[in-house]
């Protein structure tokens, strides 16, 4: 009996670099799908610039018809206002793919590094070295890509106790 591909998107919100990565996880192999970065322009007010995420997220969900998300969680500052700011584009990567029935996964920041490279203290360089082995075929669009694929392989690697949790 064959496994069947679970699509996963993973998404590394932010309001000047929107980050997401898809790949297929089919057993415990994972095939990289594609990924990209949304960038809204910073001159844009607020509300434009997240309408810009909203967009593009809705545009690359519907393109590529992911069965599930995975986004990590809030990282806080000290800059309570940059906190609340990232929240705000946080909140409208997670709407995307719950308005369309998709289920979201969270996880915090040392998860998704510990998951990717076997520590959850690791440096982003260690993080993009790991996805390109686990995801040979990814040549990531840049940094915020490849944040976005360690999620969704994080996201992969524990979808199963996830699933045993709530189901």
């Amino acid at each position: 009996m064959t496994a069947q591909a679970i699509r996963i998107i993973g998404l590394d919100p932010g309001l000047r670099h929107a980050g997401w990565g898809i790949l297929d996880s089919v057993g415990n192999n994972l095939v990289h799908v594609a990924d990209g970065v949304v960038r809204p322009s910073p001159d844009l007010p607020m509300a434009e610039r997240l309408h810009v995420i909203y967009r593009e997220l809705t545009r690359v969900i519907a393109e590529f018809s992911p069965d599930e998300a995975a986004i990590e969680e809030t990282f806080v500052s000290k800059d309570a206002r940059a906190t609340l700011k990232l929240g705000q584009a946080r909140g409208v990567a997670m709407l995307v793919p719950a308005a369309r029935g998709i289920p979201v996964a969270e996880y915090a920041p040392n998860q998704i590094k510990k998951s990717v490279v076997g520590t959850g203290h690791a440096a982003k360089q260690q993080i993009h070295h790991m996805v390109r082995v686990l995801l040979p075929k990814s040549r990531a669009a840049s940094a915020d890509a490849a944040d976005a694929l360690a999620v969704a392989i994080c996201h992969a690697h524990h979808r199963a106790s996830l699933l045993r949790l709530t189901g």
